[in-house]
């Protein structure tokens, strides 16, 4: 009689390093498959487990595993707009874009991941992850304009931009990356001065806001 095939031996890690080996091994999957096309068996196979050890991590499933990966992406992406207020608007706008892009550039799959629609895993708790991250987002620009109580153009314009940076982003993963990081990274800039200004048009609070902007003091 043959001997068995041997058991696979399992590199040892702690808690903490082995959700986080599962979770990155899910977003990759998740990435290129729609999430109802990826097994439990696929992520075992591509994070080089077995099938049970992934169901220690993640009793509730390939649900379960979904919602915790979409919230690993959408947490280190809502840090990306924790900009110190210091200095002129447009350079904190600027790094927190630098560190945004830098996730996707680092993350690309777990960002497609995060942004992906049209699955039939997704619920209304994952609808909600990745409303909480553009929310955030927005809250976080909304701070560092400084206008007290903005009013419903401002904040509509500010979700606007939000929406075509992930739509741009998404865009230039596509694309192979190109522009150049640095170029989109101020084209993006730039088309934020430019909402705005379209917005100053209807609303004074947004006019008086783009005029401290472009003031010399904020160059």
């Amino acid at each position: 009689m043959s001997p068995a095939a041997p058991t696979p031996a399992y590199r040892r890690l702690s808690v903490e390093a082995r959700r986080a080996q599962l979770l990155e091994a899910a977003l990759s999957l998740f990435a290129h498959r729609a999430p109802e096309d990826v097994s439990l068996d696929d992520v075992a196979e591509a994070a080089g487990v077995s099938r049970p050890l992934v169901y220690r991590y993640f009793p509730g499933g390939k649900q379960q595993l979904y919602e915790a990966a979409l919230r690993s992406a959408a947490e280190e992406l809502r840090n990306c707009f924790d900009e110190p207020h210091d200095g002129p608007l447009v350079p904190r706008l600027a790094r927190a874009l630098d560190r945004y892009l830098a996730f996707v550039d680092g993350h690309d799959a777990g960002f497609t991941a995060l942004l992906q629609g049209g699955s039939v895993v997704e619920t209304s708790r994952t609808d909600a992850i990745v409303d909480d991250v553009r929310r955030v987002a927005a809250e976080h620009i909304l701070t560092h304009l400084d206008v007290p109580a903005p009013g419903p153009r401002l904040r509509m314009t500010v979700r606007m931009w939000i929406t075509a940076v992930e739509a741009a982003s998404l865009i230039w993963l596509d694309e192979g990356k190109q522009p150049p990081v640095e170029e989109l990274r101020d084209w993006l800039v730039e088309q934020f001065v430019a909402m705005l200004s379209v917005t100053a048009a209807r609303d004074e609070q947004t006019a008086a806001l783009t005029r401290r902007l472009l003031s010399p003091a904020d160059d």
